[in-house]
């Protein structure tokens, strides 16, 4: 088992959404995690773009992990997001963004926080992985993809 076994259920991912900015990312994850964990979208639009201010989660090769530190929350909650095309992110390679894992942790960051985001940029960092990923029909299959990352490695 890793740190993302129960992260990612089908119904936090979404696949080939219509962003055309930043913004518009955002919004759809808000959408996601109010239906997910309850939390009003417009305060996970605001929490991520707190962090957001502070420098660009953009890791290169088309990636990002937006992420926050949400008041009230109690457990950490994540999404995956595939848009249709790729945004502009600020990425440190330049390149635009089309694969996008958001992760909410409550205010009070663990280790076991730190332990999910260094697992998400370890499973973003693998070429294989994420071309799977961008390949991958189904809700489900993207799922199990992120679900199992690392149990084969």
């Amino acid at each position: 088992m890793n740190a993302l076994t129960h992260l990612f259920t089908p119904d936090c991912i979404a696949l080939d959404v219509l962003a055309k900015s930043r913004s518009d990312a955002f919004a759809a994850a808000g959408d996601l995690f109010a239906k997910q964990v309850g939390i009003d979208a417009s305060s996970v639009i605001e929490f991520l773009n707190a962090r957001e201010d502070l420098g660009s989660t953009a890791l290169g090769a088309g990636v990002a992990i937006p992420h926050g530190r949400v008041k009230g929350l109690k457990q950490p909650a994540a999404a995956f997001m595939r848009l249709q095309d790729a945004i502009e992110f600020a990425a440190p390679d330049n390149e635009p963004v089309s694969t996008l894992i958001f992760l909410l942790v409550p205010e009070k960051a663990t280790q076991q926080h730190l332990e999910i985001l260094s697992s998400i940029a370890q499973l973003l960092s693998d070429s294989d992985t994420r071309q799977q990923l961008a390949s991958a029909t189904d809700k489900v299959k993207v799922s199990e993809l992120l679900q199992g990352w690392g149990n084969q490695k």
